[in-house]
């Protein structure tokens, strides 16, 4: 069976089309703004209790590296399709992270 090429398909409820670029629409936005602040936000525990004790210990630099690492990728995919959720989800992410990397540099 044959697919369909880009230009026939159509966009979902949610979004509208215009030539080849699909839009999400503002309520899509919203809630890519929430998934980002929530899973953002769920670091700044970590990193204010890292700064704080000075304690690094129990955490794992490779995880952190590597994961700080992805990070900046998914913040690289973010511009390069114009999202903003993932852009700013992903800076914030990305400085919080670090911060518990140098932190456990720093402290061991």
């Amino acid at each position: 069976m044959p697919s369909a090429s880009a230009s026939s398909r159509s966009a979902p409820s949610s979004c509208s089309r215009s030539g080849d670029l699909v839009t999400p629409s503002l309520s899509v936005e919203l809630l890519g703004f929430v998934a980002a602040a929530l899973t953002t936000l769920c670091w700044l525990p970590q990193t204010i209790r890292a700064v704080r004790a000075r304690d690094t210990a129990s955490l794992s630099l490779s995880t952190f590296a590597v994961f700080a690492a992805g990070i900046f990728l998914w913040l690289v995919y973010g511009v390069m399709i114009g999202s903003w959720p993932v852009i700013v989800a992903n800076v914030f992410t990305l400085a919080l992270n670090l911060v518990i990397v140098f932190q456990k540099l720093r402290h061991g």
